[in-house]
């Protein structure tokens, strides 16, 4: 959490992430089939396999940019020719390729055998991927999803179960192993008990004042990433969820004087969450939800849990592809913000123009006009980049948010 005394949740979050990455050099070290996944690849189908364990570059990306390198290996990648108008994910893994791991927080990831990327979030992981496959000379296996204008039709879920299978039956060639799906929704009860416990955690946004800022979940959503289909990913965010709830009870607020409720639209500003998050609780504001953590475990046009209900895990999985934000048209972008700014009494939007994310942050401007003509919700757009600081200007940044503090004031006082 973002108060100054570390909470338990906060340091069991430390420990599994940090047990994570350790487990997985060791387990490469020692010869099991190491797969590179972008973040939307369901984790849980590599639970089948006996010795296959996957790396998320996004999700390391994300961590050097917290711990406060995301700069450095940005300018790595420039420096052997790529330009800094592309996304700072991709500029931060290639740059920790291309020096072996020096200056990241995890001492890289362990090299692949193979890589798995989707088209469903960012059309840009599949050219990302590709440089990786033609630079190690491994095998690139695709995901295609189609983009969502309206709830996922049930072709599109056939085509991309198939899909799943055909993965399936390349990692079985490529790593000598046989596949048990009985073992992947063992798994998938497990995400999905995880999946629960971190609604719950969400929904108590909507306690006034906020039991959460967005920034205790950006920090929060790390094992999403790592650890789904784990024992200690269901355990984790039970703990989590357990404890916001103590939080409540013992009247224990992150700003506990908050006068402003407002919502963030894009992903998290991974070198920023420290700053950003004390600088606004001064002005007795807080960031109480975002898009980027309130869509994991939804499906499209919704902020609602889809559970897991048994059956067939790779259904289960084709269903929930289209989650995240990136592949929905407006129509199902407007009604989810829509839902949440309801469900959690915001006062007001930031939207974050993210210069690394543009499928993010294309309809930004039409969402934000929807939201203050149809909804009547004061709004404002500030520039950032999720990784790389040099694209942040704090001071611009801030007034701007507190020029949509002075306009939420303002329409108080019109009402009043």
């Amino acid at each position: 959490m973002t108060s100054q005394v570390k909470t338990e949740s906060g340091r069991h979050l430390s420990k599994i992430m940090r047990d994570c990455y350790m487990d997985i050099h060791q387990r490469a070290a020692q010869g099991a089939f190491v797969i590179w996944i972008a973040i939307n690849v369901p984790a849980e189908l590599f639970a089948g396999f006996d010795n296959v364990i996957y790396a998320v570059p996004e999700s390391h990306a994300a961590t050097s940019a917290a711990k406060g390198v995301g700069a450095l290996q940005c300018e790595k990648a420039e420096k052997i020719g790529y330009s800094m108008d592309l996304c700072s994910y991709a500029r931060i893994d290639i740059g920790t390729v291309a020096d072996g791991g020096n200056d990241s927080p995890t001492f890289g990831l362990p090299a692949p055998q193979m890589l798995v990327s989707d088209n469903n979030n960012c059309s840009l992981l599949v050219k990302w991927f590709d440089v990786h496959h033609r630079q190690m000379g491994i095998p690139h296996y695709i995901v295609d999803v189609p983009f969502c204008y309206s709830p996922q039709r049930e072709k599109d879920r056939k085509y991309i179960v198939e899909q799943f299978r055909g993965l399936i039956r390349a990692i079985e060639e490529k790593s000598g192993q046989r596949h048990d799906m009985d073992r992947v929704r063992e798994a998938m009860q497990y995400t999905s008990e995880g999946l629960a416990h971190w609604k719950r955690f969400l929904s108590l946004a909507a306690h006034r004042p906020s039991a959460i800022t967005a920034f205790d979940s950006f920090v929060q959503m790390a094992p999403f990433l790592t650890l789904r289909g784990t024992p200690q990913f269901a355990e984790h965010y039970r703990l989590l969820a357990d404890e916001t709830e103590q939080l409540v009870a013992d009247s224990r607020f992150p700003v506990p004087n908050e006068k402003y409720r407002l919502f963030w639209d894009n992903i998290a500003p991974w070198h920023q969450l420290r700053n950003m998050s004390a600088r606004l609780a001064q002005m007795d504001a807080n960031i109480i939800g975002a898009t980027y953590t309130q869509c994991i475990g939804t499906v499209e046009g919704s902020f609602q849990p889809h559970l897991y209900a048994g059956g067939d895990p790779l259904d289960y999985m084709a269903r929930t592809q289209n989650a995240y934000v990136c592949p929905h048209g407006m129509e199902l972008r407007s009604r989810a913000m829509a839902e949440a700014v309801e469900t959690l009494g915001v006062d007001g939007i930031v939207f974050a123009s993210n210069r690394s994310c543009k499928p993010y942050s294309i309809t930004q401007i039409d969402q934000m006009k929807q939201m203050t003509e149809t909804l009547g919700i004061p709004a404002v757009m500030i520039d950032v980049d999720h990784a790389d600081a040099r694209k942040f200007s704090q001071e611009t940044a801030y007034l701007r948010i507190e020029a949509l503090l002075e306009s939420i004031e303002a329409g108080r006082v019109t009402v009043s």
